[in-house]
């Protein structure tokens, strides 16, 4: 059964071969210790970004009332922006120096968690300062789900980056 990118044209073991053999893409692989940094700075930022999302989550939730809905993403927004740039310069770095892994659909179902998790992540922000302009204490129904998706979302993507990582490990 071929996946659905192979269906639309793009054969990715073939797309995969050709990043490979990009100059920049041989060169990252030469200098041994640039794919271990930038995994770490990748794994780093994407704790920065759940643990974010976790603080806001935690007031969308009520276990936290220290500060407003709208204080409280305002306050970890900044983090999870800069952690998300540096997450995606990093991936992008890791792609390129280890081609291999666009075959994987562990690291397929990453991307698309990512996307959605990052699609929610900038919609919360507006949610909850919508609630809190019409006077609402609580997150209401709809921000309570979308923070809580968008958590789940981004976990999800640190376990399917984690399975990548601990089969490369085991060389499946």
């Amino acid at each position: 059964m071929r996946g659905r990118a192979e269906q639309r044209g793009i054969d990715m073991p073939q797309f995969a071969q050709w990043v490979a053999s990009l100059p920049i893409s041989l060169w990252a692989r030469q200098i041994t210790w640039l794919v271990p940094m930038m995994q770490t700075l990748h794994i780093l930022s994407i704790g920065a970004i759940l643990s974010a999302v976790v603080m806001i989550d935690l007031r969308i939730w009520g276990v936290s009332r220290s500060l407003g809905l709208a204080e409280r993403a305002n306050r970890f927004l900044p983090w999870i922006w800069v952690a998300l740039i540096v997450s995606t310069l990093t991936g992008i770095a890791l792609m390129v120096g280890s081609p291999r892994s666009m075959r994987d659909a562990a690291f397929l179902a990453k991307v698309y968690m990512m996307a959605a998790a990052t699609v929610l992540t900038i919609m919360l922000p507006f949610m909850l300062r919508w609630n809190s302009g019409y006077g609402q204490k609580d997150a209401g129904a709809l921000a309570n789900f979308v923070g809580t998706a968008a958590f789940l979302l981004w976990l999800g993507a640190t376990f399917a980056g984690r399975g990548r990582w601990i089969a490369g490990l085991f060389g499946v």
